[in-house]
């Protein structure tokens, strides 16, 4: 019998064309030891199959889902569809290459009118189970049921004026009850039938638009420009949630194992307090800076988490270390705290700029992680065009931008152009291990 299902400690980073490039990485962390939630990958041959053979589902794949299933319930001690114990779970593509097009994460996938008041009971907030039941309402009905957005965030702002807020945060637990029978009534009156209420029908809806992903026009028109073969496929992650929600001692964030925008081997990234994943990058609350040194860098004044959760920031910081080490490369890492505990959700070799990707080939080849020949092959030759133009110093008033994920938003400040010359990589890669922070990991 073909195995179509990988539970995270079954792979490994070597297996990305099988896995994708999140599933082989959240297995990878999770033989290092790391704190991963428990969860499973249906590999990329299931999305090959599923199209070779007019969109049905090879026959063993529905039983190997249950099992894997079972084997997430057991570790987490919680139950799918259990009115009083409810697993909820997240789903997430991953192909081998990221691009556009494919499907957005979906969050507490398992929530209905049932399980929400269970997930209230056991958690004791019910604040918490209703905000994270509207949550998901909105997300599976945008990228698998394809009813906009725009719909459900129109009615939460008219919930939040109505309240005279202006943070979702500020919204309590009957506030929340509300919206959540609104974006329901949406959802029937835009597709004439109502929210899936079967968490099975949920996660199978999900898995199949995360297939059904693969062949969207933009995925399409990509793979072609960059030469991506559609027998690829993508793969599909299915994880146990953690939830960054559920009070002031949980979070969730982004960061960069060093500077993305600079190559400086500093910690970099931001989070929130009280959130999940999706509200660092949607702009509804400021981000805060990860270290106190962004936090004195920058032009906020907000607590970082070097501050405010010491001791999760100190076991991030030894998993900034042994991911980078590992990997012989910056990494760019999703994280979740959940009563102050820290969960990591994903790694992968991080986007950064033609100067930083040179200055960071220089100091992994200087701490004797890779070589000079690897060093030189680090930086796209397409690159160094970029390192030839004028940059923008941040020491003449420019300032700095604060990113959200991997993105950076633009600046106003006042700056000057200023052209300096590219750091060369030296025959003999002179070690600086004494004073790194990589090296002292």
């Amino acid at each position: 019998m073909t195995k179509w299902i990988y539970t995270f400690g079954d792979g490994r980073a070597e297996m990305k064309n099988l896995l994708g490039g999140k599933g082989a990485n959240l297995a990878e962390m999770s033989n290092l030891g790391l704190p991963v939630p428990p969860g499973f990958t249906i590999t990329t041959e299931v999305c090959t199959a599923f199209y070779e053979n007019d969109q049905q589902y090879p026959s063993e794949l529905e039983g190997q889902v249950n099992d894997a299933v079972r084997y997430v319930e057991e570790i987490v001690g919680a139950r799918f569809n259990d009115p009083e114990n409810p697993l909820l779970l997240s789903v997430r593509s991953g192909a081998r290459a990221s691009m556009p097009g494919m499907m957005d994460t979906v969050l507490n996938l398992g929530l209905n009118d049932t399980t929400v008041e269970g997930l209230a009971k056991r958690s004791g907030d019910t604040r918490f189970a209703y905000d994270s039941y509207r949550r998901f309402i909105q997300m599976y009905s945008d990228v698998v049921l394809e009813v906009e957005h725009e719909h459900f965030e129109a009615l939460l702002e008219k919930r939040k004026e109505t309240k005279g807020v202006d943070q979702d945060a500020d919204l309590t637990a009957e506030d929340w009850q509300e919206p959540v029978v609104q974006y329901k009534e949406v959802v029937q009156q835009i597709l004439g039938r109502e929210f899936p209420q079967d968490p099975q029908e949920q996660l199978w809806g999900a898995v199949g638009a995360v297939f059904g992903s693969w062949m969207s026009q933009r995925a399409i028109t990509y793979r072609r420009l960059n030469g991506i073969p559609a027998r690829w496929g993508t793969a599909v992650n299915v994880q146990a949630m953690v939830f960054g929600n559920r009070g002031d001692d949980c979070a969730t964030g982004v960061c960069f194992t060093s500077n993305p925008s600079t190559g400086d081997n500093h910690f970099y990234g931001e989070y929130l307090v009280n959130a999940q994943g999706e509200d660092v990058v949607a702009g509804i609350r400021t981000p805060q800076p990860l270290t106190i040194a962004e936090r004195e860098a920058g032009d906020g004044d907000l607590p970082s988490m070097e501050e405010v959760m010491p001791q999760v920031f100190g076991e991030l910081d030894n998993i900034r270390h042994k991911l980078e080490q590992h990997y012989r490369d910056m990494q760019d890492m999703e994280f979740t705290i959940q009563g102050n505990k820290l969960w990591m959700l994903q790694t992968r070799n991080g986007k950064r700029t033609a100067r930083a990707a040179l200055k960071i080939a220089i100091d992994l080849c200087n701490e004797g992680l890779i070589t000079r020949e690897e060093a030189i092959l680090r930086v796209d030759p397409e690159q160094l065009n970029h390192l030839l133009h004028p940059t923008l110093p941040p020491a003449r008033g420019y300032s700095v931008p604060r990113m959200s994920s991997t993105h950076t938003n633009t600046a106003t400040k006042s700056f000057s152009y200023e052209s300096k010359p590219a750091p060369k990589i030296s025959a003999a890669c002179t070690s600086r291990r004494a004073s790194s922070p990589r090296a002292a990991a």
